[in-house]
């Protein structure tokens, strides 16, 4: 593991708990982090994610994307020496058919319910751009 770059993360629910922290490789993308996640996914909590299309990836504000790796999602690798990056972990609720309209506003009103109102400013931004 010499020479290479290595983060450390950990993934903030909703409710403010936390899965990991973990280190990781700047190659790793971010359809992996979210694998990570899905299979760490503590077992006593409702509603799941059950595909990385579920999952969204929020840093400083930001919603990662699946085929990006941390260093090109442009995580501050190596800036915080002994730091652990916090990503905020969004859950996109199922969506009813495309068909019935209105879903952009169905949709933001299943996250607000969701989410509870001392979210992060940085999540709480991206979430409502819309």
């Amino acid at each position: 593991m010499e020479g290479e770059d290595l983060i450390e993360l950990k993934f903030r629910l909703a409710d403010g708990t936390d899965i990991g922290p973990s280190k990781y490789n700047s190659a790793t993308t971010v359809v992996s982090l979210k694998e990570k996640i899905i299979a760490q996914w503590p077992k006593d909590k409702e509603n799941g994610p059950k595909t990385v299309n579920s999952v969204q990836l929020i840093n400083a504000g930001k919603i990662l994307e699946n085929h990006r790796t941390i260093a090109e999602s442009r995580v501050p690798v190596g800036e915080l020496p002994g730091g652990v990056i916090t990503m905020h972990v969004v859950l996109r609720p199922t969506l009813p058919d495309k068909n019935s309209g209105n879903i952009c506003c169905i949709y933001i009103l299943i996250l607000a319910e969701r989410i509870s109102t001392t979210i992060c400013a940085c999540v709480r931004d991206c979430l409502f751009r819309f």
